[in-house]
């Protein structure tokens, strides 16, 4: 498994358009092919669809996320610990203890060469985090929770009541 196992990453963004999916699976492809070792980890809640990558296969150890809200249709890049990096050009967004984010509008304006120096930083601070060396698996996908919640695809078409 790992980056090739996308069936049920595929299943949970179908409730979105075509063109927020495809901008989700590029930043995962390019956090994928800067850390194939790491792990994703998915989980589909009632709010949103949120995925990231750790060097263990917990949640405390995740050093970069994804996250598409169901109702704002925001695309989140974040940083768990994004709180801890030094984001010299205070491009990210949050004022809580942990999790900071930029917002994604489209692959164009995505600051790669910027978001890999942070990647770095927070892959670095992540190992750090792990206590016990044998916690750490390499290139896994873990679904880790699905929301009860029955998804359709929103029906696009006005209808009418007769």
């Amino acid at each position: 498994m790992g980056k090739d196992h996308t069936k049920d990453l595929l299943k949970f963004l179908t409730v979105f358009d075509e063109d927020i999916t495809e901008t989700v699976l590029w930043l995962r492809e390019f956090v994928w092919n800067l850390y194939p070792k790491a792990n994703e980890l998915i989980y589909d809640n009632y709010n949103a669809v949120a995925f990231g990558w750790s060097v263990t296969d917990r949640l405390g150890h995740t050093f970069c996320t994804i996250a598409v809200g169901r109702t704002s249709k925001n695309i989140h890049f974040g940083f768990y610990f994004g709180s801890q990096l030094s984001d010299p050009e205070k491009k990210l967004i949050g004022n809580g203890n942990q999790y900071r984010y930029i917002l994604v509008k489209n692959k164009k304006e995505f600051p790669k060469v910027y978001m890999k120096k942070l990647l770095n930083e927070a892959y670095v601070n992540a190992l750090a985090k792990v206590k016990d060396p044998k916690q750490i698996v390499e290139g896994t996908t873990i679904t880790k929770s699905v929301s009860p919640v029955k998804r359709a695809k929103k029906n696009t078409k006005p209808t009418t009541k007769k």
